[in-house]
């Protein structure tokens, strides 16, 4: 009987720290910060959500050596990787980056990103259904 309340203050203390990092990447590995940032984008509202995205990338591809780059991101918050990914685009920009002399500024490229989306989006429309297709009741005369 003694043990029950030291079982419940473990318990609730692990169910405490395990729910304190819903907001965080994990980057333990690439398998679990994929995972964390497939969770935390769908979380954010759709304008946050194109600039998580294009930052989290952007650290990506500017960090090669995968150890290093899940070191950068671990634990940080999306707010955190947006202002990371913000200032990549900066220096990148200040350097002569190919491809980023097309955008005046990270929310001009932001909104760019944003207006191709909705053109994919815009773009895929319904898609026919090979069933019914085949129960065409139109003959070719």
């Amino acid at each position: 009987m003694k043990k029950l309340p030291i079982l419940l203050l473990i318990l609730c203390c692990t169910s405490l720290i395990a729910c304190s990092k819903g907001q965080q990447i994990n980057g333990h590995n690439t398998r679990t910060a994929f995972r964390s940032v497939k969770a935390l984008k769908n979380r954010l509202s759709p304008d946050a959500r194109i600039e998580f995205e294009v930052s989290f990338w952007t650290l990506r591809d500017s960090i090669k050596n995968e150890k290093e780059f899940l070191n950068a991101v671990d634990g940080k918050k999306p707010e955190e990787i947006i202002a990371m990914g913000k200032e990549l685009y900066q220096q990148r920009k200040n350097s002569g980056f190919a491809g980023y002399e097309k955008y005046t500024s990270w929310d001009d490229m932001i909104a760019k990103f944003g207006k191709e989306r909705i053109d994919q989006d815009n773009r895929k429309g319904p898609k026919e259904e090979p069933k019914d297709k085949a129960n065409d009741v139109l003959y070719k005369l």
